[in-house]
């Protein structure tokens, strides 16, 4: 694979796109959940261009998204979405893009919102062809129907054993929830890969493709499987699927200084924004 690029020039039209893309996954990942539980709870409530969204306790999708390119939330918004989420019992954790309107951030301060940490969203321009070249013994295939839960279980085993290297994530989920986010995505239609390396399945990622934007959508590797190239031939593949689907840019979102972020740079992903996450207790 080539990694000799052009730096991705991110520009507030190119942040909205993004954004955009992430909302309609979040949507699509919460109307999935609410299809699943049938408790009658969930809600996608629109605000100032983006999303407020609750899919399910503890479920990862509970967020505010998409904000920052359609205007300034008014305070009848915001005083809807948090009488929402008082009802649900959870706070509003809204992700806020460091290009977004500059006035957003000063409302949410005054209403009583906390910064409480940061991720970074990193892209890349898709080009026309990728030679993919897998690591010894490594196999990169589609996940079928038929391996969907042991696919499921792998995923949630990688992930209970993160990489130490940068800031951590500020949320863990319990097992059974992050399994049924997973199961929500898949609905949403995110594509399943399986790694396998030397015969054993090892690891998996997914990838989301809408409106020229391909969102890398979560990968994991066993810890006994880690360190042998396994996440950049992932990276790779998956590049390769989004330039057959006529994607024109790649996002992947990651943890300020962690392995995903220096495993995509290396592929050669460019920094474009950083997210702030404001979370307000109601």
């Amino acid at each position: 694979m080539n990694t000799q690029h052009t730096p991705l020039f991110c520009d507030l039209e190119l942040a909205e796109r993004i954004e955009r893309a992430e909302a309609q996954l979040i949507e699509a990942t919460a109307r999935a959940a609410h299809r699943r539980l049938a408790d009658g709870r969930g809600f996608v409530l629109p605000v100032a261009g983006g999303l407020a969204v609750f899919a399910g306790d503890d479920s990862p999708f509970n967020k505010v998204v998409g904000l920052g390119f359609g205007g300034v939330p008014t305070d009848d918004e915001l005083d809807e979405i948090e009488k929402a989420h008082a009802g649900v019992g959870t706070p509003v954790q809204v992700e806020l893009t460091h290009l977004a309107d500059p006035e957003i951030g000063p409302v949410l301060t005054r209403r009583g919102y906390q910064l409480e940490s940061f991720e970074n969203v990193l892209g890349i321009a898709i080009e026309d062809e990728y030679d993919v070249t897998m690591p010894d013994g490594v196999v990169i295939r589609p996940s079928g129907d038929d391996e969907l839960d042991r696919w499921l279980n792998l995923m949630a085993d990688a992930v209970a054993a993160p990489d130490t290297q940068g800031v951590p994530w500020r949320e863990e989920f319990p097992r059974d929830t992050y399994i049924e986010s997973e199961r929500d995505g898949v609905a949403a239609g995110v594509a399943r890969y399986a790694v396998l390396r030397n015969g054993e399945l090892a690891g998996g990622g997914g990838l989301r493709t809408a409106d020229g934007i391909a969102q890398f959508a979560g990968a994991a590797t066993l810890p006994a499987h880690r360190r042998h190239g396994i996440q950049s031939a992932l990276l790779a593949t998956r590049l390769a699927d989004a330039a057959a689907a006529g994607c024109d840019v790649g996002v992947i979102t990651t943890q300020p200084g962690s392995k995903s972020q220096q495993n995509a740079q290396r592929s050669g992903f460019t920094l474009l924004y950083t997210r702030a996450v404001l979370v307000k207790h109601v």
